[in-house]
């Protein structure tokens, strides 16, 4: 592969563990080619009289048929679940006039899920930055805490 500049738009990758299934990433798809369906599990949580519910993913699939690589569903994703990864030899592209070529463009989650080893770290924040409140250690602070208030 050739030398790619930083950051660049490969395929979309899923860190599951972030996924809420709230379905902002599909509801903002302007081609409509991200597919989710959940179920809701009631979990008794210990020492508490109510349950707590849940959405569970059960499928998170991407046409890339469909996709325009826009990145909004990346960028809309309110807990970091999509990510941009720089892969580009991934299945669906090799034939075109094969049977099952465009159903070979449906990536489901356990593919996207595999992607997310690939997407490289962001970069680093400016070094004349202030540091970020919550990092800044032994200070007693909350985030968003006044400074020199108590």
């Amino acid at each position: 592969m050739t030398n790619l500049p930083p950051r660049t738009r490969g395929v979309i990758a899923l860190l599951e563990a972030n996924c809420t299934v709230c379905m902002i990433c599909a509801r903002e798809c302007p081609d409509w080619c991200i597919h989710i369906t959940s179920h809701t599990e009631v979990e008794e949580q210990p020492g508490s009289a109510r349950a707590r519910s849940r959405n569970v993913l059960d499928r998170f699939a991407i046409d890339y048929g469909q996709c325009l690589y826009c990145g909004i569903c990346v960028e809309v994703c309110p807990f970091d679940a999509l990510h941009w990864a720089p892969e580009f030899g991934y299945p669906g592209t090799g034939s075109i006039d094969g049977e099952g070529a465009v159903a070979e463009l449906v990536h489901e989650r356990d593919v996207l899920s595999t992607w997310v080893e690939k997407v490289p770290p962001p970069p680093a924040l400016d070094p004349a930055a202030e540091p970020a409140p919550e990092t800044a250690a032994g200070t007693g602070r909350r985030p968003g805490s006044l400074r020199g208030r108590t």
